[in-house]
């Protein structure tokens, strides 16, 4: 597989418990429990993606050990409201789910999200949250301040993949 520069942002401190200071704004969106596109489709504002990476990959290796195999598919991409970068999203998924469930890997710039919710047998794990120290540097979105993300497996028809999203500073802005 080729190297492909992926911002390794599953090397967080993520946990399953709430953390204690958060705004209760940003506590909402981050347990939302639906779709986090329809939910930014509801604002009123106009949504776009932009699709910054889509590629196989060696993945990382907690998630080889997960799903006991090497290789699989990154995508990240940005959510964007009037044009601003409000969410930054990576998904990873292991060739054996990009095999059983092509629709996901011939994406392109529809949200994940309309295939995924859409889907009668998805089962969604516990979301888990961290918060990301100011710096952190992102594809085409550049240094930032101290930010809140979250992440969670996705099951669709036995087969799992891993969404992250980290919650950039306009969200605040449009909600």
């Amino acid at each position: 597989m080729n190297d492909v520069d992926v911002a390794p942002i599953w090397q967080a401190d993520w946990s399953a418990q709430q953390p204690a200071g958060i705004a209760p704004f940003w506590l909402d969106w981050l347990l939302e429990p639906g779709s986090l596109t329809a939910r930014l489709q509801g604002t009123g504002r106009t949504f776009s993606l932009q699709l910054l990476l889509q590629q196989n990959i060696d993945l990382p290796e907690f998630l080889q050990q997960r799903w006991q195999t090497q290789c699989g598919l990154v995508r990240e991409v940005v959510l964007l409201l009037d044009q601003q970068p409000c969410i930054y999203a990576q998904s990873f998924l292991p060739d054996h789910t990009v095999a059983a469930l092509q629709p996901l890997a011939d994406l392109g710039t529809m949200p994940l999200g309309h295939y995924i919710f859409t889907q009668p047998d998805l089962q969604r794990s516990a979301i888990e949250l961290a918060l990301f120290a100011a710096g952190l540097q992102l594809r085409s979105v550049g240094a930032l301040p101290q930010l809140w993300g979250r992440r969670s497996y996705f099951t669709l028809s036995h087969h799992e993949l891993l969404v992250q999203e980290l919650y950039l500073p306009a969200l605040a802005e449009f909600i």
